[in-house]
């Protein structure tokens, strides 16, 4: 563990006890039995006539100034019940209360027994407020207040607790039937209810006491620990050989519903007020997350459970865990990942980060996920050819904290999909300033270029045409007139493979910005690495830089010569990779834009081109590939004088012409060709029928895995034969029929042809 996180954790472990100075939130219970002297029983959401009821009965709530008991409307506007006119009670009251306090005393950080003394039942009505003041002790051994909100329509009427410099807000609005909100504080603690804007706020309010009165506790007051560990968090910054980031796991389990900084629960809650205040004051950035680690990979069943399925959830109520672990036994962790998702701020709000990832050294302490048991597990069996395997994933809240000064380095942890966006949004600040490449927002923006090229992911498959990042990052810099960062993408990605055809207005955009030797230089290069893979792509990027609106880009002889040279030519070259490995064969639009381009730049390199592209049909196909691009030409006014364009009609007119002096008759009988290649007994007496020239039909009965074949056979050949089955009898029988497809064909295609000579006829 780094020494940071050593020392952070010896500033924390001084802490001098558990819990917060306040704690609150919504719950779901079962509602108590409400009777008042002089109103009845009180329906719940409470009910506007019921609370003007109430309103009638009630008196005016004082306050205390010193010894003395006031009423002032403009200190305190609300209305209070006795207790002695106050019945409540319920079979699940008793118990829902003590659960309640239980848990209020645990986030207050109280270890020993306290009982809960009724003290008020409070309704505010429109208007209604209470302004900050301390609560004084009522009865001995009183340390805190809890005030539970009863369900009611009513807006306004939240409540602030401040202790120390800190402040919490609870908004309290239970609507539901079945929901109350509460708020427990300490004594000592100043808080205020504000204005109820609308509606009936209604409240019961308990005194907290420990049994043992001789105690008394009091609000937490780490401000002894703050100033240690802010004072070691200003070190952070500029110390060397430190994360940049660490993750305090808390010990409380949350849900991302449950997880928020006010939610957190005993030493969570005093662990984080110490951070939340050490990290302001030492420029740090602190996010409450879900940390998780996820793992994959071989195992093998144990015990009873072998041969079945396991899933299994973590559950603290299952009363069926009885030796879970023992249900399979892991051989080897293939896969582990780990994420930090969930990202909340000290304010309430979400950070708006994508998942991080997160290193263990990075973890305070690192072996803080030895020996838990996983959330959530599965066992598969071995089927087929696969082994037996296992999932498996731990879950804790965590508190990440980082300088910032170093909460680029950070972001950029979090990937293209965080920082695009955040680099995007530096950029138009920087822009709509104003200010020079020296201010702290071209800076900024720097900077983080800087981390994000530093951990740009390498390509090794070929691009979508989605994936648009490196587009987004060139432009970027394009915007900052960032040359530095510019030069280093195109040397580091673009002319090492990270290229794609949507990169090519934001690559000469960029390049242009560059002195033209180098632009040059990196074009060229990036044109020698992806030529062969990418034909339309990169001839595309040579025609924008000759013809943009903004003038040449580049040298064009240079840029046109290294075109030709990297254009592919034998297939034979590219035999021996997998069929994912080959180059995608060149389109029609990647040739009208490869002729295009360099019959810009020059004629001879021009006629050099296209004296390639006719050298390997295979690769540049007459019908499907040049006959179509020389077609586009004759469509275009300004090729007409182009030599290269007029080369290719040419021969595209002399490939055709030679097809169609063919001779064109339809079968004279009932011979056809066989393209057969299978040399099973099936297929070579199929073969047979097919060169026969007095037999139209051929029949095999046999049982469905032969007939299948033969099907096969006949479509992946393209034989003149229709099939059908026969399914008289067992087996079944097909039936082949022989047709005149090959020659129907040729009619198509000598038709297609004419009219294609009649379009390219000078």
């Amino acid at each position: 563990m780094s020494a940071i996180g050593v020392a952070l954790l010896e500033r924390l472990e001084s802490v001098e006890r558990p819990g917060d100075f306040c704690t609150g939130g919504l719950r779901t219970i079962f509602m108590p039995a409400i009777d008042v002297a002089g109103v009845g029983r009180i329906a719940l959401p409470l009910l506007p006539a019921q609370a003007e009821a109430l309103v009638a009965i009630a008196e005016a709530a004082p306050y205390g100034r010193g010894a003395d008991t006031i009423v002032d409307s403009s200190v305190r506007k609300t209305w209070q019940i006795d207790p002695g006119k106050v019945q409540i009670g319920g079979r699940q009251w008793d118990k829902t209360l003590a659960d309640l306090v239980s848990d209020v005393a645990d986030g207050l950080g109280v270890t020993e027994a306290v009982a809960a003394d009724f003290y008020k039942l409070l309704i505010y009505d429109a208007g209604s407020f209470f302004l900050g003041h301390r609560d004084t002790e009522k009865v001995p051994g009183m340390f805190a207040t809890l005030v539970i909100v009863l369900p009611s329509d009513h807006e306004g009427g939240d409540l602030i607790v401040r202790h120390v410099g800190r402040e919490v807000t609870f908004d309290q609005h239970p609507r539901d039937p079945s929901d109350i909100a509460y708020a427990a504080f300490y004594a000592d603690c100043v808080h205020e209810v504000r204005a109820v804007a609308s509606g009936y706020r209604a409240t019961l309010v308990y005194n907290l006491r420990l049994v043992d009165s001789r105690l008394a506790p009091n609000a937490p007051d780490y401000r002894s620990e703050q100033d240690r560990v802010a004072a070691l968090l200003r070190r952070w910054a500029d110390a060397e050989d430190e994360p940049d980031k660490l993750i305090l796991p808390l010990e409380h389990a949350y849900t991302p519903a449950e997880l928020s900084f006010g939610s957190l629960k005993g030493a969570d809650a005093g662990i984080a007020s110490v951070l939340v205040k050490a990290a302001s004051a030492a420029d740090c950035d602190l996010h409450l997350v879900l940390v998780s680690i996820e793992e994959s990979g071989s195992a093998y069943a144990t015990g009873d459970y072998r041969g079945r399925r396991w899933n299994r959830y973590d559950d603290d109520d299952d009363d069926d865990d009885d030796g879970d672990d023992d249900e399979f036994e892991v051989i080897e962790v293939n896969d582990r990942t780990l994420i930090l998702s969930e990202w909340r701020r000290p304010d309430g709000t979400t950070a708006g980060f994508n998942d991080f990832p997160f290193e263990e050294e990075e973890l305070c302490p690192p072996d803080a996920f030895d020996d838990l048991t996983p959330d959530e597990q599965h066992f598969q069996e071995a089927s087929g050819n696969e082994g037996a395997s296992f999932e498996r994933t731990y879950r804790r809240a965590g508190l990440v904290l980082w300088p910032h000064a170093r909460r680029l380095a950070v972001l950029n942890q979090a990937g293209l999909g965080t920082t695009l966006p955040y680099l995007d949004d530096l950029t138009a600040r920087w822009e709509a300033s104003g200010a020079s490449a020296e201010s702290p927002l071209w800076r900024e923006a720097d900077t983080l270029s800087e981390h994000m090229l530093r951990a740009w992911p390498q390509q090794t498959w070929r691009r979508s045409e989605t994936d648009t990042k490196a587009m987004q990052m060139l432009e970027l810099q394009a915007r900052l007139g960032n040359t530095g960062r510019i030069e280093t993408f195109l040397e580091e990605q673009s002319a090492e493979g990270n290229y794609a055809a949507q990169d090519n207005a934001a690559i000469v955009r960029a390049a242009a910005l560059l002195p033209p030797a180098r632009s040059t230089d990196l074009l060229v290069r990036i044109l020698g690495r992806n030529t062969v893979g990418h034909v339309g792509a990169c001839s595309k990027l040579v025609l924008l830089c000759v013809s943009g609106s903004s003038g040449p880009v580049g040298d064009a002889l240079k840029l046109g010569a290294a075109l030709l040279d990297g254009l592919p030519g034998d297939p034979a070259r590219f035999a021996g990779l997998e069929s994912w490995q080959r180059p995608a064969r060149p389109e029609q639009d990647a040739v009208v834009d490869l002729l295009s381009a360099v019959s810009l730049i020059d004629a001879g390199l021009a006629m050099r081109t296209i004296e390639y592209l006719l050298t390997w049909p295979k690769t540049y196909d007459p019908d499907t590939v040049l006959v179509p691009a020389a077609l586009s030409f004759t469509a275009r006014t300004e090729s007409v004088a182009w030599p290269a364009a007029a080369r290719l009609r040419n021969a595209c007119l002399e490939h055709l012409g030679a097809r169609i002096a063919l001779e064109l008759e339809a079968p004279r009988d009932w011979t056809r060709p066989n393209p057969l290649t299978c040399d099973c007994a099936d297929c070579r007496d199929l073969g047979a029928f097919l060169t026969d020239p007095g037999q139209r039909q051929w029949r095999l009965k046999a049982i469905q895995h032969r007939r299948t074949h033969v099907e096969d056979s006949v479509r992946r050949a393209v034989c003149d034969a229709d099939l059908t089955t026969e399914k008289r009898g067992s087996p079944h029988t097909l039936i082949a029929t022989k047709n005149q497809a090959s020659y129907e064909r040729r009619v198509k295609q000598r038709r297609q042809d004419l009219d294609h000579v009649a379009a390219l006829a000078p």
